[in-house]
């Protein structure tokens, strides 16, 4: 299948790009291609392109690339929409703490027979662990630059 899209040929930070015809097989860093339509310099952003063999290759099968079809339409080579090419981006869910649950209680007493009593074991908060370094160990700066 034939493509239309760029091709970098630009030096390094000056992007421009050739507009060529190939096999969606080969990148297009291959250099393997079957014509030069036209070329796009993205610091100027005006395109030039060969409109009647733009067309030409259209009407004989060739897919036109995303950003190709974007230039095209701007222009007004052919006709259509412009494609967003960024999707949106997604919101994630916030995910919300928990509050601790209260511990269970025992079943509330009734008159005919006496409430049970239900231990409820507490458990420790974690030990904190802090590092004491003596006071003596810490040097003293004097603010004096050290030579």
């Amino acid at each position: 299948m034939l493509i239309i899209r760029l091709q970098r040929v630009g030096r390094i930070n000056d992007p421009s790009f050739r507009v060529v015809v190939g096999d969606s097989k080969n990148s297009a860093k291959s250099g393997k291609f079957l014509e030069v339509v036209g070329n796009y310099d993205a610091r100027q952003g005006q395109p030039q392109l060969n409109a009647e063999r733009i067309q030409h290759w259209i009407k004989n099968g060739a897919q036109v690339s995303d950003t190709v079809h974007n230039l095209l339409v701007k222009a007004k080579i052919i006709e259509g929409k412009i494609i967003v090419q960024i999707p949106a981006k997604k919101e994630t869910p916030v995910v919300e703490a928990k509050a601790p649950e209260a511990p269970v209680m025992a079943k509330e007493a009734t008159p005919e027979a006496p409430a049970e009593e239900v231990k409820t074991e507490e458990v420790p908060l974690e030990a904190e662990t802090e590092t004491k370094t003596p006071v003596a160990s810490i040097p003293e700066d004097s603010g004096e630059p050290k030579e």
